[in-house]
């Protein structure tokens, strides 16, 4: 069975990613990065008022994660990524589609372990965040197993992001090839 998003190519043109695409992109990374550096700082916290705090502000961007993954994924669904240059390798184009998807799956697997892990807490139904917002608490399992399947899949993000990152420099410093220019407002680095 072949993969369209593998198989297909645009030639030897670079076509961009929409600039509604490159927002939700940009704002997603923000936020995910914004997300891990805010989970390891709480981690470390010794039990008390700034733990909550910082679990708080954790919750709240895992919220908004599972959002803009929403939107991202509404938004891919009706608008589908260009395909890749045919300059790059099948196993490039093959990495960069099940990177993709992983990463689709981690948007939305991260957040909902998230709010599991904490909605065994809840007393009322509800998962406080910030601004006093609310969410509907998941009491759909137990809270600590979920709690460890949601680091694990931290730990796997980060990787993911490591990955994401690395390719992305190599594919615009290094190679200047045609993936380069894919995503604005980065401009091409092509050699030609």
């Amino acid at each position: 069975m072949s993969d369209y998003m593998v198989e297909e190519t645009t030639g030897d043109a670079t076509v961009r990613y929409s600039r509604g695409a490159a927002w939700i992109h940009w704002i997603t990374g923000i936020l995910v990065l914004a997300q891990i550096y805010v989970g390891l700082r709480f981690a470390d916290l010794p039990r008390g008022p700034a733990r909550m705090e910082l679990l708080t502000v954790h919750k709240t961007l895992g919220a908004t994660i599972l959002l803009a993954a929403g939107i991202r994924l509404a938004y891919r669904l009706f608008n589908p990524p260009p395909p890749y240059p045919a300059e790059l390798p099948k196993w490039d184009r093959f990495a960069a589609v099940w990177s993709h998807r992983i990463v689709y799956v981690m948007l939305f697997a991260l957040p909902l372990t998230g709010l599991i892990a904490v909605s065994e807490r809840s007393k009322d139904g509800w998962v406080d965040l910030l601004w006093g917002m609310r969410i509907p608490a998941l009491p759909i399992g137990d809270g600590e197993a979920f709690g460890e399947v949601h680091q694990i899949l931290v730990w796997t993000t980060i990787a993911l992001v490591v990955i994401h990152i690395s390719a992305a420099i190599y594919h615009h410093l290094i190679a200047r090839d045609a993936a380069s220019g894919r995503l604005p407002p980065l401009p091409s680095t092509r050699r030609d």
